[in-house]
């Protein structure tokens, strides 16, 4: 078996549009020094497999190709490239420009190419994007049976209607590799397989926004024949939170958000999400002041609804007021409060289901 470490996704050099300029600046240069962590995770292995948008554009910064050059030399392993939709390879892409090291090889067209390591058994197949879009690069791809340890590098989307070289399951098994490394979806997939070929995403490197929420990092270990004791490892980078604050019966917004957020997490970005039936709104931005500085970035975001009386729309031309009225005279006509506590239960959460809410009446 040989060891490996499979990483993708890094966009580095992004705008970061949500910060401040400050800010901004602050996590380009924290990307790049994610860069080292990296190679000191891959002192170890044989092979570090590295799956497409390295970069989130054409127009790297300097400071970081001269970095990401720098770790790549620091690495021991032999190190595959396979730029992805953003960091695509042509004449004036970053990676032409830069001095690469020995150990790294950049798979410069889609058209799949080995690679052969014959002192570690391996090969490995890899190709790149080359523009924007690719059309699918494992559609006719099959190995059969081999005497290598077969690896590939690839970014791509398994989904068949995708603009960015397209694959499936049944291609994936066709393939008849050992481990195939993908970049392109930005979490986690979990270690799996097709036929006989394992694969995974191992997610982006670090989040960048609200949907790229929770750990990340990249996967780590050892791959054979018919064998992938692989896990992920994360990088301990900033990570994007959501928190979800129901305000409902609370006497006090700010307070309700200074208890909720607790001692915060003053290395990542957050957005509070404020929820439930309020009555008559809540200040966000005395919220943001009282909570703000727990996190090294925080937004405040607003779905608070009007507090709604039992029985407010009843009789309307709705099927929420037909049901309402209904319940409401068997409430006025109940025996005794027993009977009518079951009737507002139910008035509560027809009502919710019947407007397709998920928190019901107070």
């Amino acid at each position: 078996m040989v060891k490996i470490l499979h990483a993708a996704d890094f966009h580095m050099d992004s705008p970061f549009y949500a910060l401040t300029e400050e800010k901004a600046v602050q996590r380009r240069r924290e990307q790049r020094e994610l860069l080292d962590k990296l190679a000191a995770a891959a002192e170890d292995v044989d092979i570090v497999l590295l799956a497409g948008d390295l970069f989130d554009s054409g127009a790297g910064y300097w400071e970081t190709t001269q970095t990401l050059t720098r770790v790549l030399g620091q690495i021991r392993a032999k190190v595959f490239i396979a730029p992805g939709n953003h960091d695509y390879y042509t004449a004036r892409s970053p990676y032409a420009f830069m001095e690469l090291p020995e150990n790294v090889h950049i798979f410069k067209t889609p058209q799949l190419r080995p690679v052969e390591l014959p002192e570690l058994g391996v090969r490995v197949w890899g190709a790149g994007f080359s523009a924007p879009y690719a059309d699918p690069m494992l559609s006719h791809f099959s190995l059969g049976k081999s005497d290598w340890l077969e690896l590939a590098v690839l970014h791509g989307d398994v989904a068949a209607s995708s603009r960015y070289n397209a694959l499936t399951q049944e291609e994936i098994a066709r393939s008849d590799l050992d481990y195939l490394a993908l970049g392109h979806v930005h979490a986690f997939s979990g270690i799996k397989k097709a036929g006989e070929t394992f694969y995974a995403y191992p997610g982006c490197l670090e989040g960048r926004g609200f949907d790229e929420t929770g750990e990340k990092g990249y996967i780590k270990g050892a791959v054979g024949k018919g064998a992938a004791e692989l896990d992920f490892v994360p990088i301990g980078g900033r990570q994007y939170r959501i928190i979800d604050l129901d305000l409902t019966g609370a006497a006090d917004a700010v307070e309700a958000a200074q208890a909720a957020v607790g001692e915060g997490f003053p290395r990542d970005v957050a957005r509070l999400i404020l929820k439930g039936e309020y009555e008559g709104g809540a200040d966000a931005q005395a919220i943001l002041d009282a909570v703000g500085d727990r996190f090294f970035h925080l937004t405040v975001k607003d779905e608070l609804r009007q507090p709604r009386g039992l029985w407010d729309g009843a009789g309307e031309d709705t099927l929420t007021g037909i049901f309402l009225k209904d319940l409401r005279e068997k409430y006025e006509s109940a025996a005794d409060e027993e009977e009518r506590e079951i009737i507002s239960m139910a008035a509560r959460y027809g009502a919710a289901a019947l407007e397709g809410r998920e928190e019901a009446r107070p």
